[in-house]
């Protein structure tokens, strides 16, 4: 009897217990459950360039005459006027360059005299009906021609020697000129160095650049996933490194036709027109920033988390806890995202509380399993 009543007590504690712990684990997971409430809120599809704060127009400053920089009158971040000086050029031929200089205009000199003689010559046979007119009408040409070579001659002498000369009635001189209005943006060279001239054969050395510093651009790349998206005139947001409080807005003026590759990946180059910019800001030239393309923004609309909707059957679907903890599987209907939240059209009321469920772990078996 005693052995009765002794198992009868095991069976009822053992029952007890597995009731206690399939509650306590009920409990358990009845506390993972978590709820999302529904907003209002706003949604902005983008696109992302990046790239710098650029000036509209750049320009390369270079001398048109060799020589060594023999002064420099402008520096990095000096505000400039069409016309102001520069640099001032001093030639430096070889002694080659000198003595063959030299040599041409003597040359020159020697073959007008001759040339002249025989012109003047023809002219007073001509007058005594010796010579036709025509013989001293080529007579002369030659003189003329002759007489330009050491003119041209001479002027590339002075030019070599002193680095100022008269070429056609203007002034050629040493002083290299800012061909625009603007701010010096970078200096190439010092006192001393050489310079070699800009021609139609060669580059020339750069000397200085210069741009217009109100008339700044956003130029950058976007990547293919997102230009077919893009349309001129859409708005944009800038932001700048370099002003984190600070806020740009633009407008997209220019988006290429042709694609390129950057760093193994195809993008295209794209400008943005800047706006109105606050007093305080200041913006320099090769400012790294990114910018967001406003390609379609919604306001005032319900927005939950992209995650909590399942999509099975082409049909989307998220579960609504109800005030008794009732939980019900509703279809919706998405608009707008923006990879992190989604717009509900249908289906989905401001309030309502949407299940989350906590990821499952590694090595956790399925309730099917």
């Amino acid at each position: 009897m005693f052995k009765k009543i002794m198992l009868l007590v095991l069976a009822i504690a053992l029952i007890g217990g597995s009731t206690f712990f399939m509650v306590l684990n009920g409990s358990a997971k009845q506390e993972e459950i978590k709820t999302v409430v529904a907003e209002k809120g706003s949604i902005i599809d983008k696109a992302l360039a990046i790239g710098k704060i650029e000036p509209r127009q750049e320009i390369s400053v270079k001398s048109k005459i060799s020589g060594i920089v023999k002064k420099i009158y402008k520096e990095v971040g000096d505000i400039v006027h069409i016309g102001d000086p520069l640099f001032e050029v001093a030639p430096n031929p070889t002694p080659v360059e000198l003595a063959e200089a030299k040599r041409q205009v003597e040359i020159y000199q020697v073959t007008y005299e001759n040339s002249k003689r025989d012109a003047d010559r023809l002219k007073s046979l001509v007058a005594k009906n010796l010579e036709p007119n025509s013989k001293y009408q080529s007579a002369q040409a030659t003189c003329d021609e002759n007489k330009l070579r050491l003119s041209l001659a001479e002027e590339k002498l002075a030019l070599i020697e002193s680095g100022t000369t008269i070429i056609g009635g203007k002034k050629v001189e040493s002083i290299v000129r800012s061909p625009i209005d603007g701010m010096v943006l970078s200096r190439l060279v010092d006192v001393g160095d050489p310079i070699t001239p800009l021609s139609s054969f060669q580059e020339g050395t750069e000397l200085m650049s210069l741009a217009w510093m109100q008339d700044l651009l956003f130029k950058g790349t976007v990547d293919e996933i997102d230009v077919g998206k893009l349309k001129l005139n859409m708005p944009v947001e800038i932001s700048i490194g370099a002003l984190p409080t600070d806020t740009i807005t633009g407008t997209l003026t220019r988006v290429s036709p042709k694609a390129r590759i950057n760093e193994g990946s195809t993008v295209f180059d794209v400008e943005i027109e800047l706006g109105a910019l606050k007093a305080e800001t200041v913006l320099r030239a090769g400012y790294s920033a990114t910018a967001d393309v406003i390609i379609r923004k919604k306001v005032d609309i319900i927005l939950i988390p992209e995650r909590l909707v399942k999509m099975s059957d082409s049909i989307n679907t998220v579960e609504i806890q109800d005030s008794l903890g009732t939980i019900t599987l509703v279809n919706v209907t998405t608009g707008l995202s923006d990879g992190l939240n989604i717009e509900i059209t249908e289906g989905v009321e401001e309030g309502d509380k949407l299940v989350e469920h906590p990821p499952k772990k590694i090595g956790e078996e399925t309730d099917e399993e």
